[in-house]
């Protein structure tokens, strides 16, 4: 496969849900290509051995990226720089740096902090479930979705190409972009309706106190799909909440003054107004059916 003929081995470090599914979809769709596995949790090492997740599971990072080709940080936004500086030991001069954050702007300077000789080419699959560890992750994680890649202006074209093509070859579709402008479309698509669904489940957390379990009792779809996103790895949502915050803010103060828009109509009695707003968005969702980013199965395809 010459698209990544320069990425022969490949180093994951963080084995949660995306890095146990980028071993996964390496396996099963580059077979020539070695994967070495690595997490700073011993219980994480362990159950990524039982399940034969990698070809090679060490208990050092350092040891991890020797001989990589490739090295995915697949940890928290907020532990990167560290991740950098424990990989940093044992990188070839070549070895090419990515990662998976959700935010990108200041990844890629800790990153380029960290390891100022390496190529770092930081990408982000936008791609994921609620659910999180070794056992979570799954081969066609990334099929059919968008990894939007990020590199500096100063990036060496060669590794551009060779993060591209093995997004590509687990089954992306691949859209580079500036980091800065990258962090403000993710906060509108991911980031806020996170916030929003914490919010919301917290929210009615409290209320479920007074309603005596009467909030999960009778739980609606609407509901249901918030808890979904809130069941998120908390430790992961918290540092990208602090990594992108002005991005979210700027974001967090337009939908706030939408919100209140909403609100007025409503007290005013305004249907129209509350109509047409409603007509335009659906046709959001409409679109996002069209590109494939999701099917139009009653009740997401749930099973009753």
């Amino acid at each position: 496969m010459p698209a990544t003929s320069r990425v022969a081995r490949v180093a994951i470090v963080g084995l949660g849900l995306i890095g146990s599914s980028i071993a996964r979809a390496v396996t099963a769709r580059l077979p020539g290509v070695a994967v070495t596995g690595y997490d700073a949790k011993d219980a994480v090492r362990a159950e990524a051995r039982a399940l034969g997740l990698c070809d090679t599971i060490v208990d050092d990072a350092a040891a991890a990226a020797a001989d990589a080709d490739l090295v995915i940080l697949a940890v928290p936004v907020g532990r990167m720089a560290d991740a950098a500086a424990a990989i940093a030991p044992g990188l070839k001069p070549q070895a090419i740096i990515s990662d998976v954050g959700s935010s990108k702007a200041g990844v890629a300077a800790a990153l380029a902090k960290a390891l100022p000789d390496h190529a770092v080419i930081p990408a982000h699959p936008v791609a994921g479930t609620e659910n999180s560890g070794p056992a979570a992750g799954f081969a066609t994680l990334f099929e059919g979705r968008w990894c939007i890649v990020t590199p500096p202006a100063s990036a060496p074209q060669d590794a551009v190409t060779a993060v591209t093509s093995f997004w590509e070859a687990l089954g992306a579709r691949v859209e580079t972009m500036d980091a800065a402008h990258h962090d403000m479309v993710l906060a509108v698509t991911s980031h806020l309706p996170h916030l929003i669904a914490y919010t919301i489940v917290g929210t009615a957390s409290e209320l479920e106190e007074v309603t005596e379990s009467e909030v999960i009792k009778y739980s609606a779809g609407g509901f249901r799909d918030f808890t979904r996103i809130a069941a998120s790895d908390p430790v992961m949502w918290r540092d990208v909440f602090l990594a992108n915050k002005d991005a979210v803010l700027a974001t967090l103060q337009r939908f706030n003054e939408d919100l209140t828009v909403l609100q007025q109509a409503i007290r005013r009695g305004d249907g129209a107004r509350l109509e047409d707003w409603f007509t335009r968005t659906r046709a959001i969702r409409r679109s996002i059916i069209e590109q494939g980013q999701d099917d139009a199965a009653p009740d997401f395809g749930r099973k009753h």
